[in-house]
């Protein structure tokens, strides 16, 4: 059988030519896994003045690879898109032991801790130094390993071919793998910041950061230096879009089944400077406004301080031309009703961002079959009403068969799924209550539930009206009052928001008027609200524009 294989590969030059290729791709998988091996093996050492770093090189290569760094008290993943493929990078992170002791001292705070933006990049120029040496190293060795073999398996006339075969192969490694980690591992190349554990309760909640610091007796040492690597780290790959010029801020939150959780929203609005609330429904569970009366959630939802921005969902009407939640929530001064009780279709123009929606057809008790066909209708209208407009920058609706349906969205927002998810420009936002009470606990049973875990979302835009940032709280068990985060994600705009701005409208001292045709968002440009025209066969009548401020109460303590 060996005989007849080897005539085939003699008398088909295609055969022999695909058999070199497979030998080669194998020699080439041989010596990247030789490289990454090396660098497991003998782990590089990148210092800075106050820490130290252990990195190792995951061997799987990928599209999105991720920087992962574990503590004790959680992890902290930077991921990134690679124009290629990259392996992964796992970190360990350590105080050095000779400057243990400076940590100790109670007034030094974590801003003080934090390694320099010049310490990190040349931390970083060391580790790849480091890991470039080790894996060139294994890779050699692996190859030198092959050239040997072929000493005794072929004949002298092809030790020559077969050395230069395998040194090929050796070099295309390297080459590949580092490629991919140069191009991949840069600060524009940022996709996505997740911390977990401890680390994800205190990452970007200022409030709580400060009470750790004011206990700086009851922290740990090596914890309060771990806050400050993750911050670190965060202003390297993050501070790009972070620490842009703002033009809104919004806190984007669903599904809060009744259960008010307003103290906490309140806390939020003020710890995340938050400019506007954007509620996609389900305010309550059985479309009753006495629901939303006897727990408070219209004085609460009043007392917020910001615009309310609001569409109904499947358990905000009792029927199928129920109003009346809808109705009651445009009497509070701060709510801005997207689509109101008369079925009128409205667009909010708030910070130079056009934000538009409909409300869900369905209601509480309805049969729950074929969502995407009852969505339709009201897709079908809201598609009609906004064809002749600009397209909007935000569209919100509650449920996602509604959000698939619209024509044309720059970006969409949904809820109803109680589960927080991203897919292409459409941001789901988990629910704020964990569910709320009535789905918190099951029956039959005998136990609590943990419930649902609670999420919000914060969306960031810069003055070139772009999503800068969506950062994702996941948290559980605040009914029982055992409040624990899961995770903190920071994900990059540019993965969710499709417009790129073609020049960035800030001006600069001494620089030229920027280009009227460029679109500028900003906190200073006025509010309005205005009524879309609706087809002439529907029943609701158009509306003219008028210009609107919604009214934005004090805080109410």
């Amino acid at each position: 059988m060996r005989q007849v294989g080897t005539l085939l590969a003699r008398d088909s030059p295609w055969l022999r030519r695909g058999s070199h290729v497979l030998k080669w791709l194998a020699v080439l998988a041989a010596c990247y896994l030789g490289g990454v091996a090396a660098t497991n093996l003998a782990p590089t050492v990148a210092e800075t003045s106050q820490y130290r770093a252990v990195l190792r090189l995951d061997p799987v290569p990928r599209h999105s690879p991720v920087l992962h760094a574990p503590t004790i008290v959680g992890d902290v993943d930077v991921q990134f898109a690679s124009p290629l493929v990259a392996p992964g990078l796992d970190v360990q992170v350590a105080v050095r032991e000779e400057i243990t002791n400076l940590f100790t001292r109670p007034n030094v705070d974590i801003k003080a801790l934090q390694p320099s933006p010049d310490e990190i990049s040349s931390a970083i120029a060391q580790a790849a130094t480091g890991v470039g040496v080790r894996f060139v190293l294994g890779a050699t060795a692996i190859a030198v390993l092959l050239a040997l073999a072929s000493h005794y398996i072929r004949q002298r006339t092809t030790r020559r071919q077969h050395v230069l075969f395998v040194a090929s192969a050796m070099v295309v490694a390297t080459a590949v793998t580092f490629g991919g980690i140069a191009l991949t591992y840069q600060p524009s190349r940022f996709a996505e910041y997740r911390t977990s554990g401890v680390l994800g309760v205190v990452q970007r909640n200022a409030g709580l950061l400060a009470d750790v610091e004011a206990r700086a007796t009851q922290v740990t040492p090596y914890f309060r230096n771990l806050l400050a690597v993750t911050q670190a780290l965060q202003q390297k790959y993050v501070a790009g879009n972070l620490n842009e010029p703002v033009s809104a801020r919004f806190l984007l939150v669903s599904d809060i089944h009744g259960a008010n959780q307003y103290a906490l929203m309140r806390t939020i609005i003020a710890e995340e400077d938050i400019d506007a609330v954007i509620d996609s429904g389900d305010l309550l569970n059985f479309g009753r406004v006495q629901e939303g009366d006897a727990a408070g959630l219209y004085r609460s939802i009043q007392s917020l301080g910001v615009p309310y921005i609001f569409t109904s969902g499947n358990h905000d009407q009792s029927s199928a031309t129920d109003r009346a939640v809808v109705a009651r929530l445009g009497r509070i001064p701060n709510v801005v009703l997207l689509e109101d009780a008369a079925g009128s279709l409205r667009e909010l123009t708030f910070h130079g961002l056009r934000i538009t929606g409909f409300n869900d057809p369905r209601w509480f008790g309805d049969d729950n079959a074929d969502p995407t066909a009852k969505a339709k209708p009201a897709a079908d209208r809201y598609n009609a009403a906004t064809a002749d407009q600009p397209e909007p920058d935000l569209v919100v609706t509650h449920e996602p068969y509604a959000a698939e349906q619209v024509d044309r969205a720059r970006l969409l927002v949904n809820g109803h799924m109680h589960t927080p998810a991203i897919e292409g420009n459409r941001i789901q936002v988990g629910t704020f209550t964990g569910g709320g009470v009535v789905s918190h606990y099951a029956e039959g049973t005998g136990q609590e539930l943990d419930g649902q875990p609670y999420a919000f979302d914060v969306a960031q835009f810069g003055t070139s009206c772009e999503l800068t940032s969506l950062t994702r709280y996941s948290f559980r068990n605040l009914l029982e009052g055992r409040p624990a985060y899961d995770s903190v994600q920071v994900i990059s705009g540019a993965r969710i928001d499709p417009y790129r701005p073609s020049a960035t409208p800030a001006q600069q001292p001494g620089q030229a008027q920027p280009d009227p045709s460029k679109r500028i968002c900003s906190r200073i440009d006025e509010t309005t609200v205005r009524t879309l025209p609706l087809p002439p066969d529907d029943a609701a009548s158009p509306g003219t524009t008028t210009p609107t401020t919604p009214t934005t109460p004090a805080v109410t303590p």
